[in-house]
C-alpha cells in the first residue's frame, strides 16, 4: 500500500547534531575575536572577563526571529515537495523528512513567536506561510476528501487574502504615495501569492523550485546569523569622567575591581584606569535610529515588532554631553 509517509535513509547522519552546540560556540568566540579587532592579548583579556551569558543572551536574541524563518520555510517546502512529486526519492529526500519530523504544536508556537518578533511589514508574509502550511498539511492527509481539500487550499486563501488587503488598503496607499515600493511590495506580493502556494507544481520542477533554494538558504543562513551577531553589543557603553582631565574617556566597561577600571575603546584600544582618577561613570545608551518608514497599518508602524508596539518604550531624551566627549559642565552647543 503506498504512503506518503518519507522513507527512511539507510546514511547515518547522527553526526550532524554534533554541530548544533559547535555553532554557537563558534558565534561566541568570533564575537570575542571581532570585538578585540583581531588582538589575541585584547580576546584574551575578553574571555576572562566578559560574563558569557550576556554573549548568549545577545545570541539568543538574534537568533529568535531567524528560527521562524528556518522551522516555516522547512515546513512549506518539505509539505509542497511532497504534494508535487510522490516518488520513492521525493520521500528520501532530506527537506521531505525533515518537514514530517516538525509537529503540529511546534509550527502553532513558531508562528506565535514570530508574531511578536517580526516587523509590522513581514507579517504578510507570515500570514502566507501560515495559511500555505495549513492547506499543504490538508492536502497531504486529506487527499481523497475533495471537499476538504477545495476548502483549506482555496477557499480560505482567497478569503485571508481578502481580509489582508481589506486591513492593509491604507498602509499601501500611504506606502506608494511616500515612494516606499519594497514596504508597498511586502504588503501586496504575500497576500496574492497565498492560494498560489497550496496547490502543487508540477512533479519534473518540483525539485528544483523546493529541494535547491532550500539548501541555498541552509548554507547562507548560518552566515546571515553570524554577520548579524558580530555587530550586535554585548558590552555596555560608558563615558568616564576624570578628576585632573578634561578628557572624557569612550568605550566599553569590561570590569572594574577595587583598583582599576578596564575600558575597551572603540578602536580596540584597551585602557586600565585606577578607580581614583574617576570622577563619574556615565551609562550611554545606543543612539536611536531615526525611522527609515513613514508608512503605519493603523497606528502601527511597519518597522515595530508587535512587542515594542505594545510595551512602553523610554521617552526620547537630551544624551548626556559626558557621552558626546564633552564634560558634564560644558555648555551645549545648539
Amino acid at each position: 500500500m503506498a504512503t506518503d509517509q518519507p522513507a527512511p535513509t539507510a546514511r547515518d547522519r547522527q553526526w550532524l547534531l554534533t554541530l548544533l552546540p559547535a555553532f554557537p560556540l563558534l558565534l561566541l568566540v568570533l564575537r570575542l575575536w571581532y570585538l578585540s579587532r583581531q588582538d589575541l592579548p585584547t580576546m584574551l583579556l575578553l574571555v576572562q572577563y566578559v560574563n558569557p551569558l550576556g554573549l548568549v543572551s545577545a545570541l539568543l536574541i538574534t537568533l529568535v526571529w531567524v528560527l521562524p524563518v528556518v522551522v516555516l520555510v522547512v515546513r512549506a517546502m518539505g509539505l509542497l515537495l511532497r504534494v508535487s512529486d510522490r516518488s520513492a526519492e521525493t520521500r528520501r529526500s532530506w527537506l521531505a523528512r525533515a518537514s514530517h519530523r516538525i509537529p503540529d504544536w511546534v509550527v502553532v508556537i513558531i508562528v506565535a513567536l514570530a508574531a511578536l518578533t517580526w516587523q509590522m511589514r513581514f507579517l504578510p508574509t507570515l500570514l502566507m506561510l501560515a495559511v500555505a502550511i495549513l492547506g499543504l498539511t490538508m492536502r497531504v492527509r486529506h487527499r481523497d476528501e475533495p471537499r476538504i481539500v477545495r476548502t483549506y487550499c482555496v477557499i480560505v486563501p482567497i478569503v485571508v487574502a481578502g481580509v489582508a488587503y481589506a486591513w492593509l488598503a491604507g498602509a499601501i496607499i500611504a506606502s506608494v504615495r511616500a515612494g516606499e515600493f519594497a514596504t508597498a511590495f511586502l504588503l501586496v506580493v504575500p497576500p496574492a501569492l497565498t492560494p498560489l502556494l497550496t496547490g502543487p507544481v508540477p512533479a519534473r520542477f518540483a525539485r528544483l523550485v523546493t529541494h535547491w533554494p532550500a539548501t541555498v538558504a541552509a548554507v547562507c543562513g548560518p552566515v546571515l546569523v553570524g554577520a548579524i551577531f558580530l555587530r550586535v553589543p554585548v558590552l555596555p557603553n560608558t563615558a568616564i569622567e576624570l578628576v585632573d582631565s578634561p578628557d572624557i574617556l569612550l568605550g566599553s566597561i569590561v570590569t572594574i575591581d577595587d583598583q582599576m577600571t578596564t575600558m575597551l575603546a572603540a578602536d580596540g584600544t584597551t585602557r586600565f584606569v585606577p578607580n581614583a582618577d574617576v570622577r563619574s561613570r556615565t551609562l550611554c545608551p545606543d543612539p536611536e535610529v531615526a525611522p527609515a518608514s513613514v508608512v503605519a497599518v493603523h497606528g502601527w508602524p511597519v518597522e515595530q515588532t508587535a512587542l515594542e508596539w505594545i510595551a512602553p518604550s523610554r521617552p526620547p531624551s537630551t544624551p548626556d554631553p559626558r557621552c558626546l566627549g564633552r564634560p558634564a559642565s560644558e555648555p551645549r552647543r545648539s
